[in-house]
């Protein structure tokens, strides 16, 4: 697939999927890219660091609600396009302080999305046609599924239940908006949850894994019944660019792994992998599941039907479960320094907890 843009914003490139989208990204030889992350919870420089010394990424930290600073950036920088990845993610913080939520998530958007149409709307012929917003978006805006239902359809209608997944919301609703009105030409795609290297250890994934490795309890909400559909992040970052490049103007696309599974059988195939690449001789890492008090509100399951993007672009997730979670796992063994690092350094003080997602 032919690369069409020289220059490209991606705000929240220092985040767990944005630091892979920049990395998938950098592989076309010309492109340059502004990385607009402020490098707060979530964001640390401690994933930025990778990209030190790479001439075609530039980095600055601002907060997306500053439009004036915004505009300024989009106007010295020229790009072809702009792809939103930055967000409040965390959803148990969500329901203990939704204000940063609203804020990020929200005003953080309508600030993008002002200073991306004046930028557009400066620009002329080919460069004008040519441009496009691509906002990145969660599974998670559509509700919860019952165990028996069909998979999401990008028609389907939005039923948030979390204060996250209500700000996620709001913000698709802004980018719709601001298309239908004014014109601006944006596409948005909805993903289920990610796994893979560099996720910040308040996420399941990494959050077992780590606590495993220091033989700690391994919390499962409720009774783990809650069911995800997985999709590896390299996968994500693939299919992000073939949405940024071919998604149609004014559409939303689902992605997702086709990978359902309970939180306990998530669980249960991280101990499996965990005694496998690094036995513990105390015993079986299973043993060290342990059930806690459910999130409230705790959405029963989510899952994508991708037929769309399937059919309008090709993409397909190339990497089957088994694969992606062993490279997940031997990642996060070799990069413990990291993780310490994070945990230590990047997260203001601030707790870190379970996200089952």
């Amino acid at each position: 697939m032919t690369f069409p843009f020289q220059r490209l914003v991606i705000t929240g490139g220092a985040g767990f999927i944005g630091n892979h989208v920049v990395r998938t990204l950098l592989r076309h030889p010309t492109l340059e890219i502004l990385n607009i992350d402020r490098l707060s919870f979530p964001g640390t420089r401690a994933t930025l660091s990778q990209f030190d010394g790479e001439p075609r990424h530039r980095h600055l930290a601002l907060d997306l609600c500053d439009t004036e600073a915004l505009s300024i950036a989009l106007v010295d920088f020229q790009p072809d396009a702009i792809m939103h990845l930055a967000a409040e993610s965390h959803v148990d913080r969500s329901i203990d302080s939704p204000a940063a939520f609203i804020h990020s998530n929200i005003v953080g958007t309508y600030s993008l999305l002002s200073a991306a149409r004046e930028y557009w709307q400066g620009l002329t012929g080919e460069r004008r046609d040519r441009f496009r917003f691509h906002h990145v978006s969660t599974d998670e805006v559509y509700g919860s599924l019952a165990l028996s239902a069909p998979a999401f359809r990008e028609d389907d209608a939005y039923r948030p239940n979390s204060p996250y997944s209500a700000s996620k919301a709001a913000s698709d609703h802004l980018v719709r908006a601001w298309h239908h009105t004014y014109g601006l030409p944006c596409v948005v795609s909805n993903c289920t949850n990610n796994y893979g290297p560099y996720q910040f250890p308040e996420k399941l994934i990494p959050l077992t894994i780590l606590r495993a490795c220091r033989g700690l309890p391994l919390p499962v909400y409720g009774r783990g019944e809650n069911v995800r559909d997985w999709l590896f992040v390299e996968d994500h970052a693939a299919a992000l660019e073939v949405v940024l490049c071919r998604g149609r103007i004014g559409e939303h696309y689902n992605l997702g792994g086709g990978i359902e599974m309970t939180n306990l059988e998530l669980v249960q195939a991280l101990c499996r992998a965990l005694d496998e690449f690094a036995p513990d001789p105390r015993g079986l890492h299973g043993r060290l599941i342990e059930f806690v008090t459910d999130r409230p509100g705790h959405d029963l399951r989510y899952a994508m039907n991708i037929e769309k993007i399937q059919r309008e672009t090709g993409w397909t997730p190339q990497f089957d479960f088994t694969h992606g979670l062993v490279k997940t796992v031997q990642w996060y063994l070799t990069n413990i320094s990291w993780c310490d690092q994070v945990m230590a350094g990047s997260y203001n003080g601030e707790r870190i907890g379970l996200d089952a997602r």
